[in-house]
């Protein structure tokens, strides 16, 4: 379990969080749910330890992190990016997870010969194979068009069933949580106001859960009416 206990984060006058609580289930997929600009980024930066604040927060030693953009280091390979986070990973390893994501014949390519959608998913295996317990995720889906991101959602889910690693992401996205989620956090103006569990098997299907769609759209909104 890692915990947030009283945390205030503030931009000189621009309070953030103030006293703010939270706790997330070890393996188990976490979603931060809320609108742009309610500080979904920054949570994920002041348990990365990129961010300063005020409060307690459960440390882990190591942390993945998935960024929105790929990040990956334009002049080595894939499979160099891959061995510059885990130089121990052995080549079936690292076979086998760029064979889940249906990119192994791309082992070979630099990040400027791969599409959007390819980079992320080297993402996604870098931060599988880093030997870390904990995965950040910062929006990772935005991106990619629909049919695209429900793939990488569907080989994102085969990975984590194999590590049960905890994974905490963010996204403005209502159904990118439904699909993926086991538990939805809703954040708005720097506190949440509403959490849910799915005990459902992920990835979920496309119109799954639909009348919780409903509800989460209704209680997202209403800080709006």
């Amino acid at each position: 379990m890692i915990n947030l206990k009283n945390i205030t984060k503030k931009y000189e006058d621009k309070v953030i969080f103030e006293n703010f609580n939270l706790s997330i289930p070890q393996n188990k997929i976490t979603c931060i749910l809320g609108e742009s600009g309610v500080g979904k980024t920054t949570l994920l930066n002041m348990i990365a330890r990129i961010t300063e604040y005020q409060g307690e927060i459960s440390l882990v030693d190591k942390i993945a992190y998935i960024f929105q953009e790929p990040r990956l280091i334009p002049s080595l390979t894939v499979e160099e990016n891959l061995k510059f986070i885990a130089p121990l990973a052995k080549v079936e390893e690292i076979d086998a997870l760029l064979s889940i994501l249906e990119i192994k014949e791309k082992k070979k390519s630099y990040p400027r010969h791969l599409s959007g959608g390819e980079q992320q998913r080297v993402s996604i295996a870098r931060a599988f194979l880093y030997d870390a317990p904990l995965i950040l995720m910062d929006e990772p889906f935005s991106s990619l068009d629909l049919s695209l991101k429900y793939r990488l959602i569907r080989h994102f889910a085969i990975l984590w069933k194999q590590t049960k690693k905890t994974v905490l992401f963010v996204t403005h996205t209502i159904d990118e949580a439904l699909w993926l989620a086991n538990e939805i956090v809703i954040l708005s103006k720097g506190r949440i106001v509403k959490q849910y569990s799915l005990d459902t098997d992920i990835p979920r299907a496309l119109t799954e859960n639909e009348e919780l769609r409903t509800e989460i759209v209704c209680e997202m909104m209403k800080d709006s009416l």
